[in-house]
């Protein structure tokens, strides 16, 4: 079985990183650069930088931070934010980046998905997925939340996996921030219908927490901020912790 990854989720807006609750009150907890490099040393298996406001804002991602990025860190990290084409995507690969995320744009036309899988490879290719109940049911969202869609969470994944997207970054829109735990049982039905990495987003408050994701919820990698971005669980701490509980983790 392959070893279950730790991943450290810096959210930036206007060049700092931010964090809130369920997508809102965005507070800033720091340098993107500085802290990136930090995770890095203490162990972080991967990194996700999203710019959360560049869809909404109709920008692009700043490659010019990813070339920085770059050049402080020796782990693969994702960018994510304003991408909705395939110079976009070549921009950043150019920059420095390991692997695009790819959502808004993803949503309003799926064809991009295999345009850059095609061109690079589905292991460049992220597909995020924001999502939150509505009357029962996971449904998507564009533009950094603030947009409902008429997809649900199942169906789109599906499709696009089909596209050729080499992981599912879900973030459950209800969970975030609240460091109240994953919806393990939402995540374990996905990764059950899927043959490609999931990573699982939005609720980790604690060790247990993460543990039940990447058991329970059948994860493959869990991405946090909160719990990082405050000191609460170091990266070391975790690991130890998740090893001590039988859990096969990168180290």
């Amino acid at each position: 079985m392959l070893a279950k990854r730790i991943i450290p989720c810096l959210d930036v807006k206007d060049g700092a990183t931010v964090k809130g609750i369920n997508f809102l009150s965005l507070q800033s907890v720091g340098d993107p650069v500085e802290l990136g490099h930090k995770y890095a040393n203490e162990g972080a298996d991967e990194l996700v930088f999203l710019d959360v406001s560049a869809s909404f804002e109709g920008r692009k991602t700043f490659a010019d931070l990813v070339v920085r990025i770059a050049e402080r860190i020796n782990i693969p990290f994702t960018v994510g934010g304003g991408i909705s084409s395939l110079d976009d995507a070549a921009r950043l690969l150019v920059a420095g980046a390991d692997k695009v995320s790819i959502n808004s744009a993803a949503v309003n036309r799926p064809d991009l998905i295999d345009e850059i899988a095609l061109r690079y490879g589905s292991q460049f290719v992220v597909v995020a997925i924001d999502a939150k109940t509505v009357d029962g049911r996971w449904t998507v969202t564009t533009h950094g939340g603030k947009r409902l869609t008429d997809r649900e969470l199942f169906s789109w994944a599906k499709e696009a996996e089909a596209r050729g997207a080499g992981e599912i970054l879900f973030t459950s829109m209800d969970h975030d921030g609240t460091k109240g735990g994953y919806p393990c049982s939402t995540y374990a039905r996905l990764c059950e219908s899927l043959s490609i990495p999931v990573i699982a987003s939005g609720g980790a408050g604690s060790v247990d927490d993460v543990a039940r994701v990447l058991t329970l919820g059948k994860a493959d990698a869990a991405l946090a901020a909160s719990i990082f971005h405050y000191g609460e669980i170091p990266i070391p701490t975790l690991k130890q912790a998740l090893i001590n509980k039988g859990i096969n983790i990168r180290t």
